[in-house]
This record gives C-alpha cells, structure tokens and sequence, in this order.
C-alpha cells in the first residue's frame, strides 16, 4: 500500500509538528506501507521522508522542475520522479496513492488536501483520506467544514470521508481499516 502524505515544506513554528511527521514516516514504514510525497528534503516533507527512511521504507518522491532553486529534493528517497509542474505532481502522486494523509502545511498542503476530498465527493476515487492533527492544527479547518454542511454546502454524511486522528499510529489503522 502506497500512502500520499501532503504535507508543509516549513517545519513550522511548533517542534511537534515535524515530531510527529517524523512519526508517522516511521510507523508507515513499520508497516510495510510506502510514502508518496513531494521529494522535498526540508521541512514536515524531509522529516517525513527521514523517518521512512531510516526504518527502512520505500520513499517516493515527486518533484516538479518548477520548484528548481525552490525546493531541494530528498537525496536519499527510493525513487525521484522529475516532472514538469505542479499539476503533473499532484497527478502522479494520485495515481501512485491508495491513501491520504495531510500533516500540516501551507496553501499548497491545503490545496492538495481540498482537492483530493473534492474529487472523493464527486466520486473520482474511493481512497480514504486523513487528517493528521497535531496539536489542534486541523481543528479550525475541521469547524470549517461543519460550517460548510450547517450552511447547506456539504453533505453532512461527506464528513466522513476525513479521518481525523492526533496520533499517527491511530490514524494508520483508521485508513487501514477504511481501506478493507
């Protein structure tokens, strides 16, 4: 099972959130499950890949050569696959994925994220989708979509297509279990 991680190329201004995305590369690893994601090698994106890795975890990187001189790639990953943009990215990181994970990010993390829960909302795929919320990170977004289905927007069943979970252990077994 190949799991696309979202996640922030900072590491953001609380030390748990590339704790925990270091976590959670270990315990996908542990799992025998590899990680899709950016390529980059700095922020939640390298920690995560860091902790894959050093478990011995098939880490797949795809990196657009409209982040040359932005982002540096990862120079240990398994696999670095060159595209030419940010869409084609975003396309190959789909169709290598069985699963989602969105640590926290940026508006690229959330871009990534909104898209993927668009397309399981109109049916495009059926993978599941999780939110890893460290430290009340996606809480906000979270009450964003309860606003969303108040307000007669969403769907109030599409709610459950996020698994939300503060521990990346929890949160694997929740996609595990959403995947059989």
């Amino acid at each position: 099972m190949r799991v696309c991680i979202f996640a922030g190329s900072r590491k953001g201004t609380n030390p748990a959130y590339e704790q925990q995305a270091y976590e959670l590369g270990k315990t996908l690893a542990a799992k025998g499950m590899a990680v899709v994601y950016g390529g980059s090698s700095g922020g939640l994106m390298g920690a995560l890949a860091n902790g894959a890795i050093e478990k011995g975890g098939e880490v797949i990187g795809v990196m657009p050569h409209q982040l040359d001189g932005i982002e540096i790639s990862h120079s240990k990953l398994s696999e670095l696959i060159q595209v030419e943009t940010m869409h084609e990215r975003k396309a190959k990181m789909a169709e290598l994925a069985d699963a989602y994970i969105a640590l926290p990010g940026g508006f690229g993390t959330l871009e990534e994220l909104t898209e993927t829960v668009t397309w399981a909302q109109i049916g495009l795929h059926h993978k599941p989708i999780g939110l890893l919320n460290v430290a009340g990170y996606y809480t906000p977004f979270m009450t964003m979509v309860d606003h969303a289905i108040e307000s007669g927007f969403v769907d109030a069943v599409q709610r459950n297509i996020l698994k939300l979970e503060e521990n990346p252990e929890h949160l694997v077994e929740a996609l595990l279990k959403e995947k059989a």
